[in-house]
């Protein structure tokens, strides 16, 4: 059995830790929101831009709850409140789209 443990632990050495790989894919979302945003395609005032931005510093956060970087921790934290601030600013300006259309008659 400790054989067949070894050999598991020799064959799977060079995989990454599954909390690394979360936080990876939290730079990910963070980064292609950036590109997304410098290249035109997404506003930054988009419900897009703030679900990404705030995914990804939510995966990155998980990441660092098992490598405590308190810094880190730190700017990811205000990155997610920051975003949930977005996606609120978001849902206000629709309602008040919906609202001004219903007002003047132009959203029958």
């Amino acid at each position: 059995m400790a054989l067949l443990a070894a050999a598991w632990h020799d064959l799977l050495w060079f995989l990454p830790a599954w909390h690394n790989i979360v936080g990876t894919v939290g730079v990910l979302l963070i980064l292609a929101a950036y590109l997304l945003v410098q290249t035109g395609r997404v506003s930054s005032e988009s419900l897009r831009w703030s679900i990404m931005n705030g995914v990804g510093a939510a995966l990155v956060l998980v990441s660092l709850s098992v490598d405590v970087n308190l810094p880190a921790i730190f700017i990811e934290s205000a990155w997610v409140v920051i975003s949930l601030y977005g996606v609120y600013r978001w849902y206000r300006r629709r309602a008040s789209r919906q609202t001004s259309t219903s007002e003047d008659g132009s959203g029958i």
